[in-house]
């Protein structure tokens, strides 16, 4: 496994592989960190990724996603940014390093343990499950969902676009097997399913003032 001193960005955000993640960049300490990758970036040598983790309530995970800057968007004149970033690998945090004004830690990058592709037939139906709730969510007859082959990463494909609780996203992205987190998101998705059709059924029995009757 490959070991490296990777900056930090603590968010209360869960980043997924693949998933795009705009960011305003405004302290000191990410304008310096987010600085040194477009310099990377640019020069075509150095780290040019960050790692996003989890963090709140002062407790930081230590299963988290880097990122790479796709462009930047705005340049202000005090020197904040508006950046673009996708998710890249997952990585396990070893230790952290303050010797800087951002935190670094070393990590250990990882990837799934044997296929990080479904089989056929549980691709198309978890994309057909989720053509459904985003139908349901938009309130649209019609919701065309073009996901393109391989299906590699589904899962990830699919939670990123959904209204997933943070610390199921975070459980998430610890797994190391597809066919087992698109399980997962497959579930999650029956269960915002099921809320869904609670909340209309509810709707249905209120009256004209909005306030749902009470049932014998």
């Amino acid at each position: 496994m490959e070991e490296v001193l990777l900056p930090l960005f603590p968010l209360e955000v869960v980043l997924l592989p693949e998933e795009p993640l705009p960011l305003h960049i405004f302290e000191d300490r990410y304008k310096e960190m987010i600085g040194t990758c477009l310099h990377a970036k640019a020069s075509g040598s150095g780290l040019q990724e960050f790692g996003v983790v989890l963090a709140k309530e002062r407790e930081m995970h230590t299963v988290g996603c880097s990122a790479r800057i796709v462009n930047l968007t705005r340049q202000y004149e005090d020197g904040r940014m508006d950046i673009l970033t996708v998710g890249k690998r997952r990585f396990e945090i070893l230790l952290t390093n303050e010797e800087k004004s951002y935190l670094r830690a070393a990590v250990e990058f990882f990837d799934d343990e044997g296929t990080d592709t479904p089989a056929d037939t549980e691709a198309e139906a978890a994309i057909n499950l989720f053509r459904d709730i985003i139908r349901r969510l938009r309130r649209a007859s019609e919701m065309p969902v073009h996901i393109t082959r391989p299906y590699r990463y589904l899962s990830f494909r699919l939670a990123a676009s959904l209204p997933l609780d943070l610390e199921f996203k975070q459980q998430l992205l610890a797994v190391r097997n597809e066919p087992e987190r698109l399980r997962h998101v497959v579930r999650a998705v029956e269960l915002l399913l099921a809320q869904i059709n609670r909340v209309e059924k509810a709707q249905s029995k209120a009256g004209g003032n909005g306030n749902i009757r009470k049932q014998a």
